[in-house]
């Protein structure tokens, strides 16, 4: 278990690696592209866009490093959250969580790599927007981002609670590194929101060319409901930089 002291143990990985591949390629037909964009050795924080909730485990099993993934602290009850604590997975508060971001940092200061889906919930995949927290830990580690997308875990208009049937064909493409740097003299709030600009351009730009390589289209979301006047102050306002 990661605390704010102590990083996930070593041998988490050591059994955790084989169960992904065995998702990925026996319970599912994955292809998985890109995988020479991720550097062999340093930091990395990988970003990717989020359909299903299969997306952090077929990410886990496709990516050519081990990583450890930012996940919501509900999934960390009864068996699953047994499995996911004893993977080295990280438990985030989505309403604000900075504990969980320093533990992210602290493995991506040894050397590690954190996953992230930085749209914070499941919804058509398309990163029209994303959170800051992903940037805040490229800023904070000086690691480099590789844009994930991932594909084929929801289609047409299937529930964001779907599990897709054994032998589907899903896709996972790491694209090309992306590397943010803080200005000298630029306050650390314009650092973040043009960081966070710049990831989020990043990974939707990839996940458009994931789609016309595959062929392989988003879900289908349902219309929005028109927004009440609350709810409309509160879109103006946004939601807080520092939310992983």
């Amino acid at each position: 278990m990661a605390t704010k002291n102590q990083l996930p143990a070593q041998w988490s990985r050591l059994w955790s690696r084989p169960i992904g591949w065995i998702i990925d390629h026996v319970v599912y037909r994955t292809v998985v592209t890109g995988k020479s964009n991720v550097p062999a050795a340093g930091p990395v924080v990988f970003a990717a866009n989020h359909i299903s909730l299969l997306d952090g485990p077929v990410m886990f099993g496709a990516s050519p490093r081990p990583m450890h993934i930012l996940v919501k602290k509900e999934m960390f009850t009864g068996i699953l959250g047994k499995v996911l604590r004893g993977s080295g997975q990280i438990p985030v508060d989505r309403s604000g969580d900075r504990a969980a971001l320093h533990s992210g940092k602290k493995l991506l200061d040894a050397g590690h790599c954190v996953g992230i889906l930085p749209e914070g919930s499941r919804g058509s995949g398309s990163a029209e927007s994303i959170s800051s927290g992903v940037a805040w830990l490229a800023l904070n580690s000086a690691a480099t981002v590789i844009p994930v997308a991932i594909l084929g875990t929801r289609q047409g208009d299937e529930h964001r609670d779907h599990i897709p049937k054994p032998r589907r064909k899903l896709y996972v493409s790491f694209g090309e590194p992306v590397t943010v740097k803080r200005r000298k003299g630029e306050p650390g709030r314009v650092s973040m929101d043009r960081a966070a600009a710049d990831i989020r351009e990043a990974l939707a730009e990839h996940v458009q060319d994931a789609i016309r390589a595959t062929g392989q289209d988003l879900p289908s979301e349902p219309a929005p409901e028109a927004p009440t006047s609350q709810h409309r102050q509160t879109a103006v306002a946004g939601t807080p930089a520092d939310h992983p």
